[in-house]
């Protein structure tokens, strides 16, 4: 008999004193100024990540010696409001291009600043060592520190 496995999505959520236009692009356009270095699948020293600004577009890293990496694809791009980004790294931090998680990420007007919600959901895709995979990404040092590192940035911190 095959087992279904049901993971819950990792909801985060944070306000930054920014308007949406402004997250959106900080988010989507200034992914390298935030992403850390050390969450990348790069051989090489991370340069930077790279969001192309349409759907369907790519998600990539970019190593030091020009080399690259997958991360996704860009599913939904609503700015300023909305995008959602396909996750194609496995439970052991590894590209796999038949993989679908999703990373939806929501920029709501909030008086002068910008409530900036992200779900990462579909982590049951991954199989066995999804459970894991999910604790990982809602650890300190999963979406929590990368978006602190975000909210730093879009503040001038």
């Amino acid at each position: 008999m095959r087992r279904t496995i049901h993971v819950a999505p990792v909801h985060k959520s944070l306000r930054v004193n920014a308007p949406p236009g402004k997250a959106f692009e900080v988010f989507t356009a200034g992914m390298s100024r935030w992403w850390p270095a050390s969450h990348t699948i790069l051989k090489s020293p991370f340069k930077e990540a790279i969001v192309e600004p349409r759907a369907g577009g790519r998600w990539y890293h970019v190593g030091q010696d020009g080399s690259t990496c997958e991360t996704g694809t860009v599913r939904v791009w609503e700015p300023p409001s909305r995008l959602v980004l396909v996750w194609r790294l496995n439970a052991q931090w590894q590209y796999e291009p038949d993989l679908d998680t999703e990373v939806e990420v929501r920029f709501t007007s909030d008086g002068a600043a910008t409530r900036v919600e992200l779900e990462h959901r579909y982590i049951e895709r991954m199989g066995e060592g999804g459970e894991a995979a999910r604790a990982a990404v809602d650890s300190p040092n999963g979406w929590t520190g990368i978006l602190e590192e975000f909210r730093k940035t879009i503040e001038g911190v």
